[in-house]
Order: structure tokens, then C-alpha cells, then sequence
């Protein structure tokens, strides 16, 4: 005798809302038909479904997209970093409080270094014939920016190891609902045998027909909703062994279409931004932006980074904002237009030899169009760059009124994007002070108000 388990999975949806319509509709009408067929189905999201990009995200601080979760009958998802460090720490704490489903996270502790209650470490599921599935979920150790919020965040693998010693001999099959990415779920793939499955996120790869190390198979469905991922397994009931699995991808555009999608996606957007009409200020006059020229909005931002963060100095790319702003009223719908990004103010303290060469490199002629992904980043360019309390004389870099000192220590304000390795390597291995739970949106805000 055998059954056979279907799960279908989602991963980094970035509140991408757009192609949520046919996935909702295409998940909904998949496990209906294999309940109707007396077959066993799950639904799984991976995390990062929440992105406050989105104006419907920004206003309900992601409770529509839990809403859009229950509607479609997930099962069980775990977290992603945009769940985990861009709401503040009542928010997240709150997120989950109307979810239908389970909320799957192994390696989050909240700040008393407990459980938080809407959480559980892992679950087990049973099927009509009795096979017990093992259903464990991990984030990514974004401990820094956790750890500004409030939260406690361990090593997934330590916790994945204790996790598998306590529910292993207690369930058939492992289920592992993975924030970690790509590189990560093939090192547990290999290290963990005893894990049948790893469902991936984070790293946004595309796994067509899966992938399977030493054993175990690994699933993954891209970014944007741009896939919906499903596994089949076919399990031995007589022996409860594991005895087959395959992996697809759906792509959204094969998915059928919806009737009035397209209303329905204006709908949410709509919605969103009817939420954010709240007035902030009023201004005398505008505050224009251009991305490579030098313009007052780009300029008002950086100084109330400096300021915000207490610093000598700061920089930022003017590509941040995404347009300018016009005289008189401006609404939090206005801010988070211009700026979309999850991106926190930063500061960094390093001796002036060193903020001197960081500084050099800001000066790259070829960044200023520079087609930017990832990082929190949700523009289109980089931009120039532009600069609080920093001054170029001749061949020389003045912090004030002074040229910098290569043995004093300064305070640098940046945007948290800068933080990561990717364009100054450097700051890497430097002590940082994250400002959180404040976006730079939330900055501008503040300046404006003044």
C-alpha cells in the first residue's frame, strides 16, 4: 500500500501582489481536487511574503498579507528577514495574531530569550494513514538587526541539530521549511540525511525539477510569485518509508487567469494608499530630486541622517528617492512613494585612514547608473552620491572645516544597504549601530516636520 503527499510551495513573494490572484486561485482549486481525490495536500509559503514596498503592506504593516495567506489555506510557513527585521518588534509580534495556519520558526526567541506564544519550533502532521511529517522551519541569522529590535536569533544549525534529535524518532519524514538559501540548504542536505525534504528561500533560486543532495530533495520557486513550487512524495504505509519524490515549478503565467484580476490588484494598491493619506507636514516650497545632478530633497535626507544618527558625517546615493516632493501638503502615502525601501540609517565609527578610502570609492564614476538589486534597495539607479559635513578641497577630504585626521576616530551615518559587503568590503569587519525599527522614509518624516 503507498500514499502519496502534495505539497505546494511559495517563497519570496515581496508582496508582489500582482501574481498573488492566479497563485491564490490555482492553490485553492489544487487542494480541493486532492481532497476530492482522497489524497493527503499541504501548503507551505517559505517566508518574505511580506515586503513594505508595497503601499497595502506599508499601511496594515502586513496583516493583509497574513489575510491573503488564510484566504488561499496555507497550512503552515515559516518567516523571512522581511517578516523578522522590517516591522518593529510589537509589530511582529502582532503579525500573526488572525493566522489560520501555523507559524514555524526554530531559531527566533523573543526578548526575555523565550518562545514567543503565535511561534512554534516545529509540527507534525499526520496523514489519513498515519504518516507522521516532521515540519521544521529556520530564518536566516540576521543577528545584528534582530538583536537592534528586541529579538533573539540563534544559529540555525544549532538548532537545527537539537530540533532533528527531538522529532526525528518521533515522525516518518522531514519537512524543512528553509530561509536560508541555496548554499545553506545544500550544506544541510548534505550533513542531514535524515531530512527528506528542504523547502529553500532567501537566495531567490529557481529549482525546476528540484534538486536532490545525498538524499534529500531540495525545492525552490524563484521570487515575485513568478513561480508556485510542487513536491510530490510516495510513501510505503506498510513500512512508512520514504520510497519517491519529484519536484516542478508552475509558472505564473501558465497559471489560469482570474476574472478581473487586474481590478483586483488595483484594488489592493488603491487601498494601500487610500490607508496612507495621513498628513505628515506641509511645505513652503518643493523639494526636487534629480538622480545625477545635485537637488535639495537628496541633500535634506543626508543631513537628517547625520543628525539622526548622532555622526560627524554621512553619505548617501540620491537614487533613494524615487521623485521629489511638491509644495504644501505630504501625506505618509508621499513618503513611502518616494521612498519605498526597508532601508535603515546606520552609523559606523572607523579611524579617518580608513573613511578616507571609503569615501575614494564613493567617487566611482560608474556607480552613479548603476542598476541596483537587493540590499533593501527598491529604486531603479544608484545615483550620485551625496554628503553631510564631508568637503573636497583639491586633493583633499575635509571633515567640517578640518581635512581628516588618519589617526582620529569619526562617526559615519550611511544607509544600512552600504553595510553588507557588496560596494565597501571594508565596512564589513567594522562595528555598526543600526537605528531600527526606523526606515529612511521614517527619517525624512521627521527632518520635514522640523
Amino acid at each position: 500500500m503507498g500514499e502519496t503527499i502534495h505539497i505546494y510551495h511559495t517563497n519570496d513573494l515581496h508582496s508582489h501582489f500582482e501574481n498573488w490572484p492566479r497563485i491564490r486561485d490555482f492553490l485553492k482549486q489544487r487542494k480541493q481536487k486532492h481532497v476530492n481525490d482522497g489524497e493527503t495536500v499541504y501548503l507551505f509559503d517559505i517566508g518574505d511574503h511580506v515586503d513594505r514596498w508595497h503601499p497595502l503592506t506599508e499601511a496594515t504593516l502586513g496583516k493583509e498579507n497574513v489575510a491573503l495567506l488564510n484566504e488561499a489555506g496555507f497550512d503552515a510557513v515559516t518567516i523571512g528577514n522581511n517578516e523578522g527585521i522590517t516591522l518593529d518588534y510589537d509589530d511582529l509580534n502582532s503579525l500573526y495574531d488572525r493566522a489560520r495556519f501555523d507559524v514555524i520558526v526554530g531559531n527566533l526567541f523573543d526578548r526575555s530569550s523565550q518562545r514567543p506564544e503565535w511561534l512554534e519550533t516545529h509540527r507534525v502532521y499526520q496523514t489519513g494513514s498515519g504518516v507522521r511529517i516532521g515540519v521544521l522551519g529556520l530564518t536566516a541569522n540576521f543577528k545584528p538587526f534582530y538583536k537592534a529590535l528586541g529579538w533573539n536569533i540563534t544559529s540555525p544549525l544549532d538548532e537545527l541539530k537539537r530540533l532533528l534529535q527531538e522529532v526525528r524518532p518521533n515522525v516518518d519524514m522531514i519537512i524543512l521549511l528553509s530561509h536560508l538559501g541555496i548554499r545553506d540548504d545544500e550544506m544541510i542536505g548534505e550533513q542531514f540525511p535524515e531530512i527528506d525534504v528542504i523547502l529553500g528561500a532567501h537566495t531567490h533560486h529557481v529549482l525546476p525539477e528540484g534538486k536532490e543532495v545525498n538524499g534529500t530533495m531540495l525545492g525552490a520557486a524563484g521570487k515575485y510569485g513568478h513561480y508556485v513550487g510542487h513536491m510530490k512524495i510516495e510513501v510505503d504505509t506498510a513500512t512508512m518509508q520514504v520510497r519517491g519524490k519529484t519536484a516542478r515549478l508552475y509558472e505564473q503565467g501558465e497559471l489560469p487567469a482570474v476574472v478581473k484580476e487586474d481590478e483586483e490588484r488595483y484594488q489592493w494598491f488603491r487601498k494601500g494608499e487610500e490607508l496612507l493619506k495621513q498628513e505628515v507636514t506641509s511645505l513652503t516650497n518643493a523639494f526636487p530630486v534629480d538622480w545625477f545632478q545635485p537637488s535639495p530633497l537628496p541633500e535634506v535626507l543626508c543631513d537628517a541622517q547625520m543628525e539622526w544618527c548622532g555622526a560627524d558625517c554621512g553619505f548617501l546615493n540620491a537614487g533613494l528617492l524615487i521623485d521629489g516632493l511638491d509644495e504644501g501638503r505630504v501625506t505618509k502615502q508621499d513618503l513611502h512613494r518616494i521612498l519605498p525601501h526597508p532601508i535603515n540609517p546606520c552609523m559606523i565609527r572607523m579611524k579617518g585612514a580608513e573613511l578616507k578610502e571609503i569615501i575614494k570609492q564613493t567617487l566611482n564614476e560608474d556607480w552613479p547608473h548603476l542598476e541596483v538589486k537587493g540590499l533593501g534597495f527598491r529604486g531603479k539607479v544608484m545615483g550620485r552620491f551625496v554628503y553631510s559635513n564631508i568637503h573636497f578641497e583639491d586633493n583633499d577630504i575635509f571633515i567640517g572645516n578640518r581635512p581628516i585626521e588618519p589617526g582620529k576616530i569619526y562617526k559615519l551615518a550611511l544607509p544600512d544597504m552600504f553595510t553588507f559587503g557588496h560596494f565597501f568590503p571594508d565596512l564589513q569587519r567594522l562595528e555598526k549601530k543600526y537605528f531600527m525599527p526606523e526606515f529612511l522614509r521614517d527619517v525624512l518624516e521627521w527632518k520635514l516636520k522640523q
